[in-house]
């Protein structure tokens, strides 16, 4: 009898701490779910069992194991499912947890009412609670505090449908070897806020405000991350993206999208981390429109290493805003389609083709159309990648040839920074007597995941062919930019 009164006193713990474990669960669950009233509340028919070995999902090294054995073997309050799982990383909804603790509260009272109490085993039962009574207490007031926190979160979300996520960058430019124009030290600085929606989970509807005032290597194609002026704040971004099947994404853009902004990737790794612009490859702003239009964009995943993706783009200004004029006849259209083999392992590699009506935007160009025929490659070796790309261009007037290539080391000195040198012949933009020419060295260093680093040593050749201008600069440049 002495036995069954302690196998029942010994539950007693078990039970509570399954109540305990549960219930932080469950709170926890509800403060990251908006919605919590669509459980299935259906009766599941569950499965008895008489050893732990039994559910087949539960192996002795998992850190719960002695609790499921004690529970299944020696009391026979817990049950698997159907199919002999138990599935302890799935969340718990109330009504299981209400099922699972009854079931045990039952094997209490049948042990208790097997064994019967005498009034020594109360007195240590009473001297149990008071001796734990503190701990009970702490216990529960972290409850309470967790479910005060949980009710606040909720009742001060921001949206359950939106997220926010922001974007600074501060340069500074100092000229070693000054070029015209640019003879001092300077900063420039942008900041953007992207205002992310989804309604089905897979879907994304993009709002981006952003302001900037400043830039410098004016003449080789500026700063990657600068732009603006007055520090103004415009809707930069805004569209929509949802997908179709299983491999097929259709993009919606009011504006900011064009160019590079409908394919997935620009495939040289040198965009993005590069101080300036040139990093990534300049053809597509070349044979792209202005951002600001309206357009619409599929990519398209041919398999799984294979995408194809096409874009086209009107401008708003005299176009796609104006009802007199309309998309199709805007007076800067353009647009683009490439295929990608994108592997994430040695071989990533695109061909683009290109199509606008800026043959203005080349040295000699005449009013009319360009046509851009681009092929990209990335060799990554694990420890460094070698890239590059070229770009051959017809305008109205003549013909233009670009590229870049480059070296980079990912990891160097500290995971996750990056060390790059890369170079290349840019396009030949009005006002040129040839093809500018420009050298990066960069050291992208994450500092934390809010903070990134990079300095950078910039040479070019501007090739303005002006009398008296000097076109050759150096420049040291530093870049700090937060995310949050």
């Amino acid at each position: 009898m002495a036995k069954l009164f302690w196998q029942s006193l010994l539950a007693v713990p078990a039970a509570l701490g399954a109540a305990v474990a549960v219930s932080g669960s469950a709170i926890a669950a509800e403060a990251a779910t908006t919605q919590v009233s669509n459980f299935d509340q259906d009766s599941v028919q569950l499965a008895q069992i008489t050893s732990v070995s039994e559910l087949t999902d539960v192996l002795p090294s998992d850190w719960a194991f002695q609790a499921l054995q004690s529970l299944v073997e020696n009391y026979g309050c817990i049950q698997g499912y159907p199919d002999r799982t138990f599935r302890g990383q799935r969340s718990l909804t109330r009504f299981e947890f209400a099922a699972g603790l009854n079931s045990c509260l039952d094997v209490i009272a049948t042990l208790i009412a097997q064994s019967g109490i005498n009034p020594d085993d109360l007195a240590t039962i009473r001297r149990l609670q008071e001796e734990f009574q503190a701990e009970l207490a702490t216990l529960r007031g972290r409850v309470d505090a967790l479910e005060a926190e949980t009710a606040t979160l909720r009742a001060q979300q921001f949206s359950t449908t939106t997220k926010l996520r922001g974007q600074a960058d501060f340069n500074l430019v100092t000229p070693i070897d000054i070029v015209t124009g640019e003879a001092s030290t300077s900063f420039a600085g942008r900041a953007r806020l992207n205002f992310d929606s989804s309604f089905t989970g897979n879907d994304r509807l993009r709002i981006r405000l952003q302001g900037g005032d400043g830039n410098a290597i004016n003449g080789l194609g500026g700063l990657a991350n600068a732009g603006g002026a007055n520090y103004n704040v415009t809707i930069d971004d805004f569209y929509y993206s949802f997908p179709v099947g299983s491999r097929l994404t259709v993009t919606a853009a009011a504006r900011g999208l064009s160019g590079d902004d409908w394919v997935t990737s620009t495939i040289v790794p040198f965009d993005g981390p590069s101080v300036a612009d040139a990093g990534g490859p300049q053809f597509y702003d070349f044979g792209g429109s202005t951002s600001n239009g309206a357009g619409v964009g599929v990519s398209f995943a041919l398999t799984d290493n294979i995408v194809l993706d096409a874009g086209y783009t009107a401008s708003n200004p005299g176009g796609a805003t104006n009802p007199g004029v309309g998309i199709f006849a805007a007076n800067n259209q353009s647009y683009i389609a490439q295929l990608s083999f994108l592997s994430d392992g040695f071989l990533d590699a695109g061909f683009a083709y290109l199509h606008n009506d800026q043959s203005t935007n080349f040295q000699g160009g005449l009013p009319g159309a360009t046509d851009t025929f681009a092929g990209l490659l990335n060799l990554d070796f694990g420890g460094f990648f070698v890239a590059g790309h070229g770009a051959y261009s017809t305008f109205n007037g003549g013909n233009d040839f670009s590229w870049t290539a480059g070296v980079g080391f990912n990891n160097f000195l500290a995971e996750g920074a990056q060390l790059g040198v890369y170079g290349g012949q840019l396009p030949q933009y009005a006002g040129t007597t040839n093809n500018p020419f420009i050298v990066e060295g960069y050291y992208e260093i994450p500092f934390n995941q809010f903070l990134t680093i990079t300095p950078a040593v910039i040479y070019g050749d501007i090739n303005t062919g002006l009398a008296g201008n000097d076109d050759t600069g150096l420049w040291a440049a530093l870049r700090a930019t937060f995310r949050f």
